[in-house]
């Protein structure tokens, strides 16, 4: 490993802003069951399925129904 490196030339990351943000949400059990079951048959983490369902209902701008009866 170098001493000093030298970032003259650097350019900044093109992609930083499509870079995804750590939060914290409460989900159901079930839920969370349902998407790790998924996960074990196609070989994709289960957070990273939950992510790509909810940017495929933001990209269709799919809404929830939500009636109170």
């Amino acid at each position: 490993m170098k001493k000093e490196y030298d970032f003259t030339n650097a350019r900044k990351n093109p992609y930083a802003s499509q870079l995804v943000k750590q939060i914290t949400i409460r989900l159901d059990e079930d839920l969370i069951g349902y998407f790790k079951g998924i996960s074990e048959q196609v070989g994709v983490p289960y957070k990273s399925l939950i992510n790509l369902y909810l940017r495929d209902c933001a990209a269709h701008n799919r809404k929830l129904d939500l009636r109170w009866k």
